[in-house]
């Protein structure tokens, strides 16, 4: 015997006010009204002939019956929009979008672009960079690089590759001038170049080197770390420089370390991705590059492919 299905916009309300357990954020989610929401999924109880959940004074929870028909129709939503995906995408080459802060991406992905394409000719890539934290619900991209701890719900997180920080310059104020880089001591000689949002910061790294009277926010600063290292190849000061993204600098001799100590940091870069899409052919690819671009620079260990680390 055929049934009948109920509307998709009523069902796709009730998997997003089911999944948030809240009609304003599934309202917020779909860009419609908590009346409208309410309303979908109104008919749509009316429609099945039973509740699907419970209206407490604040808050809503799903009946027995909601619960099981909620992993049915996620199970359904995620099969149509991957079928829709395909069929859009057959015939017209296979292409990903990768999210990086433009910082990572100046400093590091673009530069190794070339190989990813010389490996993998069949998946084009389509870069975007913004620091915003996307969405991956209800934007169009399929991995990020992200920064942090690793802990996104939702998500699956495999390590990139650590940090270390360190001061960097330009060759010349190592060597020329009045104040010539041999100490720590000898920074309150030059400016203290400064970027804006970043974990970490010259207070710590001049704590770790002992020196304590030197003003560590002193300086100009700057939004992303590619203007900030490109004011240091410059000249115009000395930056505080973190793994990967001063590494191709460094080996090309346009900035240098004028001291060894060198500080780990706690956060890491990860490649992220929607844990329903790990092992998808074209991603696994794509993640398992970029772990091989950073275990031959010695940035991370090779990880097994697919395994999270955290």
């Amino acid at each position: 015997m055929a049934y009948r299905l109920p509307p998709l916009n009523a069902l796709r309300a009730f998997e997003s006010a089911g999944r948030h357990l809240s009609f304003t954020r599934a309202a917020n989610e779909l860009h419609v009204t908590q009346a409208a929401v309410s309303h979908q999924i109104k008919s749509l109880e009316t429609w099945l002939g039973m509740a699907l959940f419970k209206r407490l004074n604040r808050a809503i929870i799903l009946t027995e019956s909601g619960q099981h028909y909620l992993l049915s129709v996620r199970d359904a939503l995620d099969g149509l929009e991957a079928a829709t995906k395909q069929i859009l995408t057959a015939g017209a080459g296979t292409a990903l979008t990768i999210s990086v802060m433009p910082s990572f991406g100046a400093t590091w992905l673009v530069r190794r672009m070339a190989r990813f394409a010389q490996l993998h000719p069949e998946i084009g890539l389509r870069i975007s960079a913004d620091d915003r934290t996307v969405d991956f619900a209800r934007e169009d991209v399929d991995v990020a690089v992200r920064y942090g701890r690793g802990a996104w719900p939702g998500l699956h997180a495999t390590r990139l590759m650590r940090q270390n920080i360190f001061p960097v310059c330009s060759p010349a104020l190592v060597h020329e001038g009045p104040h010539p880089l041999r100490s720590p001591d000898d920074l309150r000689h030059h400016i203290l170049l400064q970027e804006d949002s970043t974990t970490y910061d010259w207070r710590m790294w001049l704590l770790a080197a002992g020196v304590d009277d030197i003003d560590p926010a002193r300086g100009p600063s700057f939004s992303h770390a590619h203007v900030l290292y490109q004011a240091a190849i410059v000249g115009q000061g000395v930056a505080i420089g973190a793994t990967p993204m001063v590494d191709d600098d460094l080996a090309a001799g346009r900035l240098v370390k004028p001291f060894e100590l060198t500080i780990p940091i706690d956060w890491a870069f990860y490649v992220v991705c929607a844990e329903k899409r790990q092992d998808e052919p074209n991603i696994v690819a794509l993640r398992n590059w970029l772990l091989a671009e950073a275990a031959v620079e010695g940035n991370e260990p090779l990880q097994p492919p697919g395994k999270s680390v955290p």
